[in-house]
């Protein structure tokens, strides 16, 4: 067994979560390689002084995480990376608009009016019914970086409507308007360029590379009751992430 860090029991930290760290590491380090069988549960045992419910427990969360892969009766072993597997969050996206100080949302239309039949199919609503339509500039010192188009389901006892009209960051519209109505959400973004109406608002050249960031907003009924996307240059979003395990150590800048 190759020689690694032990399980310290004077630690705050929980056994099993020092565990996982401590086999990350030597994953991220290249002391585990994928392929390599890791250590079995007696020797992990006997190494760090920890349970069997402690190092099985270590083990499911680095199968989890997409880390290793267990095989009946042979053991349990480094997984190679999987390209395919990476997500990516939407946390640069958060990052770019946190700072309210500087981020303005500018409301560029409020209307009701008469779903088609595009809006139809996405919200599961009859044609010709009542919804309320928002466009928004989202802007950065002054300067736009985003533009959002929105169609909402149009129920004047909801308090959805007012919330809607009075958001003033880029968090509130994802989480959808931070009020009780919204169950769950669809996210989908896609490359495409920029056609005349947003060029023209976003200040840049017609056929800019950019986002469109489509979302779906859900309500307890499971119905939709929003659905919109944002259209963002190229230049002003990257999205960034991390496959396989990592040495933090390694990983400071």
């Amino acid at each position: 067994m190759r020689q690694m860090h032990k399980v310290d029991h004077n630690s705050y930290e929980p056994s099993y979560a020092q565990l996982v760290r401590i086999l990350k590491e030597q994953i991220g380090m290249g002391r585990l390689r994928p392929g390599d069988r890791l250590s079995s549960e007696s020797q992990l045992c006997e190494h760090h002084g920890v349970s069997r419910m402690t190092v099985r427990r270590a083990i499911n969360i680095l199968v989890e995480q997409g880390l290793v892969i267990t095989k009946q009766g042979q053991g349990t072993f480094i997984k190679p990376m999987q390209f395919w597997a990476a997500t990516f969050s939407l946390g640069q996206l958060q990052n770019l608009l946190s700072d309210e100080r500087v981020i303005r949302i500018k409301i560029l239309e409020a209307s009701i009016n008469l779903a088609r039949v595009r809006v139809t199919h996405k919200m599961a609503i009859k044609r010709g019914q009542r919804i309320l339509f928002i466009r928004r500039l989202i802007l950065s010192q002054d300067k736009p970086i985003m533009y959002h188009r929105e169609y909402l389901v149009y129920d004047p006892s909801r308090p959805i409507v007012e919330s809607e009209l009075e958001v003033t960051s880029l968090r509130g519209l994802f989480e959808g308007t931070g009020n009780s109505f919204i169950k769950r959400s669809m996210l989908s973004i896609e490359a495409t360029v920029l056609k005349d109406e947003e060029a023209q608002l976003l200040q840049a050249p017609v056929a800019t590379a950019a986002f469109n960031i489509e979302h779906l907003f859900y309500d307890f009924e499971d119905q939709p009751i929003s659905w919109g996307w944002f259209i963002c240059p190229g230049a002003n979003l990257r999205f960034t992430t991390i496959v396989g395990a990592h040495n933090k150590e390694l990983c400071k800048v």
